[in-house]
């Protein structure tokens, strides 16, 4: 881990995590991925509806763990 993520105390999500990432666009986040690859200070993200792993590495900060939404049936 970098010294940059230490001292954030950045905990990095682990393979098969799935995970919302921001859009370059408006800021915004989508769901709809899972961790394939855990690198240095990026990751690797798959595409849950089709298996696609992207071909892009994705920053600690574009990245979060899934939040589901309470009492909502279609999460």
């Amino acid at each position: 881990m970098s010294d940059m993520l230490a001292a954030h105390s950045i905990t990095m999500l682990k393979p098969g995590t799935r995970v919302e990432v921001r859009r370059r666009f408006d800021q915004s986040w989508t769901h709809g991925f899972e961790i394939a690859e855990v690198l240095n200070s990026t990751y690797r993200l798959r595409r849950i509806s089709d298996g696609a792993i992207l071909p892009y590495e994705f920053v600690v900060a574009d990245v979060r763990a899934e939040h589901k939404k309470q009492g909502l049936w279609w999460y």
